[in-house]
């Protein structure tokens, strides 16, 4: 069914979803996962954005953790998974978008960051964001993520 419908969305010329990037950001001493607010909404999202040239897709999720929740630290390559949800769009209207998450272990957090204006950050347990996201596909990626010890705040994370 699925090679029938591609087939006949490219006879229709429609192209593949859009894709953008995110990053799960954890503190690798405890487990806990880095949660920043929507500019729009306020509501709880990871770091997340288009793909940029010149950079692979694990890189632009790096980068947009820098952006968007001021942290550093060491991507993983590989994809940590995937989901699909619509963004909203000024026009009223939604584009569906497939979105590629990936792991970044954070080695350091600074308060002056591009978008630190614009955005809240807060660290949560794994099944704690997994709770605070709205994303279905994403609240599962969270979810998935094993909870070690974990304090109150975050471990060994070098602030700048």
């Amino acid at each position: 069914m699925k090679t029938w419908r591609r087939t006949f969305d490219m006879l229709l010329g429609r192209r593949p979803d859009p894709i953008q990037v995110g990053a799960v950001c954890r503190d690798p001493a405890t487990g806990q996962i880095l949660l920043i607010t929507s500019r729009g909404t306020g509501r709880w999202v990871i770091p997340k954005g288009w793909p940029m040239k010149g950079r692979t897709l694990s890189g632009a999720a790096a980068q947009e953790a820098w952006e968007e929740a001021g942290v550093r630290g060491r991507i993983r390559p590989g994809e940590l998974g995937r989901y699909r949800y619509d963004k909203a769009q000024d026009e009223g209207f939604a584009v569906p978008i497939d979105m590629r998450v990936f792991l970044l272990d954070v080695d350091s957090m600074t308060g002056d960051f591009p978008e630190r204006r614009q955005r809240k950050r807060r660290w949560f347990a794994p099944q704690d964001a997994a709770r605070m996201v709205v994303e279905p596909g994403l609240q599962q990626i969270l979810a998935g993520l094993p909870d070690i010890a974990l304090p109150s705040k975050p471990g060994k994370i070098r602030k700048t």
